[in-house]
């Protein structure tokens, strides 16, 4: 069994993925290339749900971890994640409001989905690893040098 503490940069290595599976898939479909859309696409869902099950799987056992009280800093961060958090919880029903159509080969219903659903899966998943690296290497950088207030 993997150590819960490792599931942080679990986490945010899933979010890279899916954003690298995103920003494939949309090139291959600018491309004409629909198959390589296709998996590049189903990559994005099961990286993110696999990133999903092991987020809930970390904060059961952790809990909430806190920002340090570091000003500027502090409020960036919690503008990053107050966005990521409202939009992280619209992105799975636009997923699927988007992968059901695609999947029963509807596809002039499913791009007129994916225009919404793309900047904002990519945001998500952009901002899940900014809001790890803030939380997890800034901001214990900060509470070591004495920047907090």
């Amino acid at each position: 069994m993997i150590p819960y503490e490792v599931l942080p940069t679990v986490n945010a290595t899933l979010n890279a993925l899916s954003a690298g599976f995103l920003l494939l898939g949309w090139r291959f479909i600018r491309l004409g290339d629909r198959e390589s859309h296709r998996r590049c696409m189903l990559g994005a869902t099961a990286v993110s749900v696999a990133f999903l099950v092991s987020y809930i799987v970390y904060h059961l056992k952790a809990g909430t971890t806190r920002f340090p009280d570091v000003g500027l800093v502090r409020g960036i961060y919690l503008g990053i994640l107050g966005t990521h958090t409202v939009l992280a919880a619209i992105v799975p029903i636009m997923v699927i409001f988007t992968l059901t159509p695609a999947l029963s080969k509807r596809f002039d219903r499913h791009r007129r989905i994916a225009r919404f659903t793309l900047p904002i899966w990519l945001y998500v998943s952009v901002t899940g690893v900014v809001i790890y690296l803030m939380l997890y290497h800034l901001a214990p950088h900060l509470t070591e040098t004495g920047r907090t207030s």
